[in-house]
């Protein structure tokens, strides 16, 4: 009797076999938790690091900023005080570091030849314009400009404003260089009618389009080379 009730019981599970399906059930669960623990602390760490980065460019570009401010603000004082006594005189203007001249101080309608009274006005500018170019690595650029009236027909010298402004740009060139100013650092730029400074609608706007500027501009790299070899 007691062979058959034993027959009839089945063997239980060792209890070292249970533990150890347990462990290795733990030990998986604890690794894929320190698996994506990992992970985030990676992921977190790149945000972290790209922010770093962009807070550091944005600091950079802000001090590049402020320091091209400050540089402009120098520049233009520097050249106020060269230009004080035909600003003073009304002879020119100066607005955002250009140095403007009224056409008709300089031409008469229609002309590329200097009057009498602009060929003062470019010669007061020499001595300052030189001195302010000693202290920074600089050229001028001497634009021409008109207003948007059309060549007259019988006037047989220019085919149209762009070539009107062109050839007074370079009179005005060649006077600053005939006074002094070196050639190396002087160039002639044409505009004609574009970038008009007023409206062309009524004569004082066409008055103050007819003009010529000088305006100091950074050398480019290539000058700078040419400029110390």
């Amino acid at each position: 009797m007691k062979d058959e009730i034993d027959a009839g019981v089945e063997p239980s599970a060792p209890a070292w076999a249970v533990f150890g399906d347990l462990m290795t059930v733990l030990l998986g669960a604890f690794v894929l938790i320190l698996v994506g623990v990992i992970a985030m602390q990676l992921e977190l760490s790149t945000e972290l690091e790209s922010e770093v980065k962009k807070r550091l460019a944005l600091s950079t570009k802000l001090e590049t900023e402020v320091q091209q401010r400050q540089e402009e603000t120098q520049r233009r004082e520097a050249l106020e005080h060269a230009l004080a006594v035909p600003l003073a005189a009304g002879q020119v203007t100066l607005i955002d570091g250009r140095i403007g001249i009224a056409g008709s101080v300089l031409f008469a309608l229609n002309s590329d030849q200097l009057q009498p009274e602009g060929r003062k006005v470019l010669q007061s500018l020499v001595t300052p314009l030189t001195e302010y170019l000693q202290t920074h690595d600089e050229v001028l650029m001497v634009s021409g400009f008109t207003d948007n009236q059309p060549i007259h027909e019988n006037n047989r010298h220019f085919s149209d404003n762009w070539e009107l402004s062109a050839q007074r740009a370079l009179t005005v060139t060649r006077e600053l260089i005939r006074n002094g100013i070196s050639p190396d650092i002087l160039f002639a730029a044409a505009f004609g009618e574009q970038r008009p400074v007023a409206s062309n609608g009524d004569p004082d706007g066409r008055a103050s389009n007819r003009r010529v500027e000088i305006a100091p501009i950074p050398k480019t790299s290539n000058e700078a080379a040419a400029a110390r070899d």
